[in-house]
């Protein structure tokens, strides 16, 4: 199977899992580039995964359908969504029609409370709740959530690749830097960044072996986050809070 992104906005991406002739796609907040991603690759629309309701993950799902009909639209039961035609539950699974792959739903709250992840056998598509170096902000979930959210998706194998909708990993990076400077891995890392995207190319997906490794929002317990943390706010009494902090910091940053 392939799975490309397809950019939308300013840093969107509309990830196109295709096999043969046949794609799916996942949060298609235009259906523009879809449209013309589909017709250059010659590929057909089998249906769509919706994370959770934010415009710029749900506004192409009317004029996919009308352009491709009956297709399948699968996303959280939330009636705020327009357009889908199966509602799905946190530990559901299911198959990507003519795709051969069977997806599990996990529950990942925080940044909006409907917000789901789909997981494949080596991928997640994780939405707006794990970023390449960073996390969504807390618009409707709470901190505890979407601490708990982000273990979740740390405690995935180490190579799951991380498909994440948007392209903020060097804004996130330089937060990282200032969180945790002696973090070796995170300074090579920024430096692979910077040189993809000085070609265009995207940073993503990443892994979660990576994100263990360089997130801040995973390593809230980690010596120096923590004296950093600490130096700022006082004394934290446990990673919930350390998490919340840390994620005030970053809103400000």
């Amino acid at each position: 199977m392939n799975i490309t992104p397809i950019p939308a906005f300013s840093d969107n991406y509309i990830w196109c899992l295709s096999r043969g002739s046949a794609a799916w796609v996942v949060d298609p907040g235009s259906a523009e580039p879809v449209l013309a991603h589909l017709a250059e690759q010659g590929l057909t629309l089998k249906g769509i995964l919706i994370t959770h309701h934010h415009w710029d993950h749900t506004d192409g799902i009317e004029a996919l359908r009308k352009a491709f009909a009956a297709i399948p639209v699968i996303g959280p039961d939330n009636p705020a969504i327009q357009g889908l035609t199966q509602r799905v539950q946190p530990g559901e699974r299911f198959e990507l029609d003519a795709l051969e792959v069977t997806v599990q739903v996990l529950a990942l709250p925080g940044h909006t409370l409907d917000h789901l992840g789909y997981q494949t056998e080596h991928a997640i598509f994780c939405g707006d709740t794990l970023f390449s170096g960073g996390c969504g902000r807390l618009f409707e979930g709470t901190a505890e959530q979407m601490h708990r959210s982000l273990n979740l998706l740390a405690r995935l194998p180490a190579s799951t690749r991380v498909y994440c909708t948007h392209e903020y990993t060097l804004a996130n990076l330089a937060f990282a830097q200032a969180v945790e400077p002696g973090n070796e891995a995170l300074q090579a890392y920024q430096g692979w960044c910077e040189r993809q995207r000085a070609q265009g190319k995207p940073t993503l997906p990443s892994t979660i072996e990576q994100e263990r490794a360089i997130n801040p929002f995973l390593r809230v317990d980690q010596e120096e986050v923590v004296a950093k943390l600490t130096a700022r706010a006082g004394a934290l009494p446990d990673s919930v809070a350390r998490f919340a902090a840390l994620r005030q910091w970053k809103d400000n940053f």
